[in-house]
């Protein structure tokens, strides 16, 4: 009995060995700088809105400068916020070509998880809106930046209000 005891434990000691072993290899390997950087193939590459025609060029300016809003601790789409969205399925159909990143973001309150969570939901929910609008979801993506880029710095109502939003870029 003492022997199997004794055999386990050095199983068990082997393999938290190999695996330590493992894991410092690893971080080894990703310390080491790349000889070459290849780009991301997920990566979207941003429309240049100064090669637009005067017609297109608006249309870009209100896909990317109307921001929708939220309330403290809300993703759910206000009734504002759906007529920014609905204009912007409009162009979306119109340009065929265009498809679209919505940016979810938070104010400063709560930890970074939990706002990161937040964002994506609120992302999440002009994605979703804007698909049943007629928007192909293959021509739209989403990411969340939780608390990290804040349109306007500070705490207070005034600020946190500015923070709580979803913003929209246009890429190919």
């Amino acid at each position: 009995m003492r022997t199997r005891f004794l055999v386990g434990m050095a199983m068990i000691l082997a393999m938290m060995f190999v695996v330590s072993g493992c894991a410092k290899t690893q971080k080894d390997a990703a310390e080491q700088p790349l000889a070459f950087s290849t780009p991301d193939p997920a990566e979207p590459t941003m429309v240049d809105s100064s090669a637009l025609d005067a017609e297109a060029q608006k249309a870009f300016d209100a896909l990317t400068a109307n921001k929708i809003y939220f309330d403290f601790d809300k993703f759910d789409l206000k009734d504002d916020s759906k007529e920014v969205l609905k204009s912007k399925a409009e162009i979306l159909k119109k340009y065929a070509d265009w498809k679209m990143l919505i940016e979810g973001h938070c104010d400063e309150r709560g930890t970074e998880e939990y706002n990161l969570a937040l964002g994506e939901r609120r992302a999440r929910a002009a994605y979703e809106y804007l698909v049943v609008l007629g928007v192909p979801s293959s021509r739209l993506k989403i990411v969340s930046f939780g608390e990290e880029k804040p349109a306007v710095e500070g705490s207070g109502e005034a600020a946190w209000a500015k923070n709580r939003r979803d913003e929209f870029k246009v890429f190919k």
